[in-house]
């Protein structure tokens, strides 16, 4: 072999060589690199899980969130409806509290008619009354007595109809 160069003890030290530095590379190199990408790999698998842990939980967030923001909304509503309800009663509430007020001013003020009226009727029959009896005293030209001449008076008044009394 030495023909062809090559030189036989050299390559057998070669071969061994080759064979140390591969089982060395093996122990020393190979065996952690190997580690490392098992780990590595383990990281990143762990990694993928909390991501797909998260985006199922984000989805799950979202849909309460959703679902809560459709409930604030549906009592919001109900809560403007109810106002609105409120705000109808109060507003019939009000009508009716100056209505009934309104009846009782105009009831009031019939009464004060009335009795502004039987008042003014009264003073007018005294008046009548004793402007009869003065007409009457001229007429005659003697006292006549004024109490027995009211009486009749009144009595006359009385079977009238514009001076008769309700």
């Amino acid at each position: 072999m030495e023909g062809i160069g090559i030189n036989l003890p050299l390559l057998i030290v070669f071969v061994i060589n080759f064979i140390i530095l591969f089982g060395l590379l093996g122990i020393f190199l190979y065996k952690p690199v190997l580690k490392t990408l098992d780990e590595r790999q383990a990281r990143i698998k762990e990694s993928m899980e909390q991501a797909e842990k998260i985006r199922q939980e984000t989805e799950r967030s979202e849909e309460e969130i959703k679902a809560h923001l459709e409930k604030a909304r549906k009592e919001g509503q109900a809560v403007i409806a109810q106002a609105t309800q409120i705000g109808e009663r109060l507003k019939e509430e009000a009508k009716d509290s100056a209505r009934q007020e309104a009846e009782s001013v105009i009831s009031k003020a019939r009464t004060e008619i009335q009795r502004e009226r039987d008042k003014a009727i009264e003073e007018l029959r005294t008046e009548f009354a004793d402007i009869a009896i003065l007409a009457a005293e001229k007429v005659i030209k003697e006292t006549v007595d004024k109490k027995k001449h009211r009486k009749l008076i009144d009595e006359v008044l009385k079977e009238s109809t514009p001076f008769k009394q309700k």
